[in-house]
């Protein structure tokens, strides 16, 4: 078994006092595997990686990165241990060019090293070089995606949080994504996903937890769910281990919590 990097135990978080999402969350995500997290709307996807990356602090529980507690740390200490966070939707700044928001990206990286950790992420997105001066809201979806994951390889990241990352792109760039996320995990990049297109993603992934109202209701290998009869069930709202999970959201119909 693969050494644990991020450790979840009996999370409890939420965004209000009373909004709780997480209820006593317990998982693992491991060195080097894409860990897919999936489960109907609400479920507490989105929360988990909001959590893991400061932006909610646990009421009660404990997450741990590398074996140490990371509770409420900053997102600049967690980007400084190696953890770089992809969030759903576009998040670039559109009227800077391509090559500023890169360095933005990098701006905690000293100066003698931004431009060759540029060069090295351009070399891996060559349609991103051939733009590198134009403004960041002139790429199309796909080239954007690229970006923003790219931005994220600046800091050489040993886990990447993504979510959502097929929003807005066509068939064949859903498929190059995963592939580059499949990469960087053969690589030794831990990457914790959520992500609407399941059985696409599941084609790419190591393992899949299913998540049922703040909690992990399911964990088994990736390929073993994929061919799970009860896979839309599981996703969209049905009965995990004997209990309920009920949801009205169709597939790819929104983002979830």
């Amino acid at each position: 078994m693969s050494e644990r990097i991020i450790e979840f135990e009996n999370v409890v978080a939420g965004y209000t006092p009373s909004l709780t999402i997480l209820n006593g969350t317990t998982f693992d995500a491991r060195k080097g595997e894409i860990t897919l997290l999936i489960g109907p709307n609400g479920a507490g996807k989105s929360t988990v990686l909001k959590t893991l990356f400061g932006m909610l602090v646990p009421r009660t529980g404990d997450v741990r990165f590398e074996g140490r507690r990371v509770n409420g740390h900053s997102q600049r200490d967690l980007l400084a241990l190696g953890m770089a966070y992809v969030p759903q939707g576009r998040n670039l700044f559109a009227s800077l060019s391509v090559r500023h928001n890169l360095e933005l990206g990098g701006i905690a990286l000293p100066r003698h090293a931004l431009a060759p950790r540029i060069d090295e992420v351009l070399a891996r997105f060559p349609r991103i070089r051939e733009r590198i001066d134009n403004q960041a809201s002139t790429l199309s979806g796909g080239e954007q995606k690229q970006l923003e994951v790219g931005r994220a390889l600046l800091l050489r990241p040993r886990v990447l949080l993504i979510d959502e990352p097929s929003i807005g792109l066509s068939p064949k760039l859903v498929q190059d994504v995963m592939a580059l996320l499949r990469e960087l995990a053969d690589q030794g990049v831990t990457v914790l996903m959520v992500e609407q297109n399941v059985r696409t993603a599941l084609k790419y992934a190591d393992r899949a937890l299913v998540l049922e109202m703040g909690r992990l209701a399911l964990d088994r290998p990736a390929h073993a769910l994929l061919g799970d009869p009860d896979l839309n069930r599981l996703f969209l709202g049905g009965h995990v281990d004997g209990r309920a999970v009920t949801s009205t959201t169709p597939a790819g119909g929104g983002s979830a919590v």
